[in-house]
């Protein structure tokens, strides 16, 4: 579509470079000038000239393939600040302390970024005993349990991608360091809608995470615990998979509520 029908026309300059972000949020995952014209229906070198403006800036980025762009820092940075309005973080921090006492141990939400996830929101256990790891701190994707939950919502193409371009590094003698092994893994998470981190990102840690979905019933972000092995083993962490999949649906819901979380 090249914007012959018409409806180029009717849509105001000042719109454009917005039905573009939207449009890129709405996929939710990595695409091209091309992708994202048909649904708006801009001349080429319209579409182009936008993306290129939005890439400039810092809005979007170009990725590996040279081909398709993902949202850049300033469009993350500014969803990040829609996440962390006041009036939502008070509800989110109510259904997060709601599960923090019901399991007893500190709860997150965390967020994926370009190489990492970054945790957005905590509620710490009350145990002297706790794991440190506060807002804002970033973990890799493929040794924990927040991680393996957003890469078992990648595409294929995309998962293999990213485990070309990441150096497996070690981090405990649990890490899985074999791509072929962490793709197995990769598999069963999204067969069983949750993720686990069985002391891969840190010795006597474990972790249990789902996904929090948006309105389209796509992965926007994870909500998870962690917990010292002193205190928990993989088995009981299984017993609170409820209660974590109702308190995901209740952030999901502040989504529908109020196109945030």
């Amino acid at each position: 579509m090249d914007g012959d029908d018409g409806k180029s026309e009717t849509i105001p300059t000042n719109l454009r470079l917005l039905m573009v972000i939207e449009q890129i949020a709405k996929a939710g995952v990595p695409v091209t000038p091309t992708d994202v014209n048909h649904e708006i229906g801009l001349p080429k070198p319209t579409i182009h000239r936008l993306f290129h403006t939005l890439e400039e800036e810092g809005f979007l980025q170009r990725d590996m393939d040279g081909r398709t762009y993902s949202p850049g820092p300033r469009l993350r940075i500014m969803a990040g600040g829609i996440l962390s309005s006041l009036r939502i973080r008070t509800a989110r921090q109510a259904i997060l302390t709601r599960l923090s006492r019901e399991i007893g141990e500190t709860c997150n939400i965390a967020l994926p970024e370009r190489d990492a996830m970054t945790y957005l929101e905590r509620i710490e256990t009350e145990w002297p005993l706790r794991i440190q790891l506060p807002i804002g701190t970033r973990v890799p994707f493929y040794c924990t349990a927040s991680g393996k939950m957003y890469l078992s919502s990648l595409a294929g193409n995309h998962l293999k991608k990213y485990l070309a371009a990441t150096d497996l590094l070690g981090r405990t003698p649990n890490t899985m360091t074999d791509p072929g092994a962490l793709i197995d893994e990769i598999r069963q998470v999204r067969r069983n809608g949750y993720a686990l981190d069985r002391e891969e990102f840190m010795e006597d840690m474990i972790a249990l995470a789902v996904p929090i979905l948006d309105v389209n019933g796509r992965l926007m972000a994870t909500l998870s615990f962690h917990a010292p092995t002193q205190r928990f083993d993989i088995e009981r962490a299984l017993g609170f998979l409820e209660p974590m999949r109702e308190a995901a649906a209740d952030l999901s819901q502040l989504v529908s509520d109020s196109d945030g979380v």
